[in-house]
């Protein structure tokens, strides 16, 4: 009996000093072991309260501002298989900024009304996540026009943030086109939510306010938010949420260089509001919009942008799930 008690004892002592001698060779000299704490708190989406309209969005009338049929041509660049956005520049006349969105170059290429090549601008501080919309508006310094990039596209509902890229417009005077160019300083606009992640493509930007505007894209359902100006680069900003529309899977959208117009489109349909004098873009949203023309004549369209001088509309497809089809531009005139 005594054999084996004494043998116990032995056995536990020695593992005991064991222990003791690998906690130590595990603490370095002058340094203290701090254990691991899971601080992730998990709390449900914030509810979020929208004005929603009081129309009735199966019985709205039709636009005859503009000419149903569109001026369409191809684009000469057969490259661009995935474009996702059009915006017209206020600087070079008759020049449109397009772009491929997720997984492509982080580039931005210049077009016009006829398809032709005109340039291609690299934005090199920023990859492309998912750009998925585009547009031209003021910004930070009086008197410059900028060029706005929506990475907004989130199809899996999975980022905490979108990100919206700007940066002054070249000028193309004097240059020989296409013109190539890198762009290598940009304003990085850090944006969220109120209420968790959402899939967009479509950026909209007051030209009399700066403020943004993103368009959620869900099934008949479109929730636009709204990044107040000014917008910080140097810390993410949580948007406001604004109104809640009826609409089907907005793919793009703009506001008028006047600020007295909207446009707001499906791979379906497109909506037109005209403004009275002095609505804000967000009462404006509110009111009841008409139908403006669309051919159906793009196998997944995606941009729309108004021209620079108000002469009517632009929009433009997506095609690379959609063999035989060419990637196109089209134009509604306005009478």
């Amino acid at each position: 009996m005594k054999n084996i008690i004494y043998y116990i004892t032995t056995r536990v002592s020695g593992l005991l000093c064991f222990l003791i001698l690998f906690a130590c060779s595990c603490k370095k000299s002058g340094s203290s072991v701090t254990p691991v704490k899971d601080t992730t708190v998990t709390t449900p989406a914030k509810q979020v309260v929208f004005a929603t309209p009081s129309y009735n969005p199966s019985g709205l009338d039709t636009t005859k501002l503009f000419n149903p049929i569109p001026v369409t041509n191809n684009l000469s660049r057969t490259d661009l298989l995935e474009i996702s956005g059009v915006a017209a520049s206020r600087v070079n006349p008759g020049i449109l900024y397009i772009h491929n969105d997720s997984g492509n170059p982080n580039q931005v290429y210049l077009t016009d009304g006829s398809g032709a090549d005109k340039g291609t601008l690299t934005i090199t501080p920023v990859g492309n996540r998912d750009w998925e919309d585009i547009a031209v508006g003021p910004g930070p310094t009086p008197g410059v026009s900028y060029v706005y990039i929506a990475d907004i596209g989130d199809n899996k509902y999975q980022y905490h943030s979108v990100f919206i890229y700007r940066f002054p417009e070249p000028d193309l005077t004097g240059k020989t086109l296409p013109f190539v160019s890198d762009i290598t300083t940009i304003d990085i606009i850090e944006l969220k939510y109120p209420d968790g992640a959402h899939n967009a493509e479509t950026l909209m930007v007051d030209p009399l306010t700066k403020d943004i505007y993103i368009a959620s894209k869900e099934s008949n359902l479109s929730q636009i938010y709204v990044a107040r100006y000014p917008q910080s680069t140097t810390s993410p900003s949580v948007m406001n949420p604004v109104v809640q529309l009826f609409f089907n899977k907005a793919t793009g959208g703009d506001i008028s260089p006047d600020g007295s117009e909207i446009l707001l489109r499906s791979n379906e349909l497109i909506w037109y509001w005209k403004l009275p004098a002095g609505t804000s873009i967000s009462a404006g949203l509110l009111s009841k919009p008409q139908v403006a023309p669309y051919a159906n004549n793009e196998p997944q369209g995606e941009g729309i942008g108004f021209a620079a001088d108000d002469s009517g509309y632009y929009t433009n497809t997506e095609v690379r799930d959609h063999p035989g089809h060419l990637a196109t531009i089209s134009f509604y005139k306005k009478y």
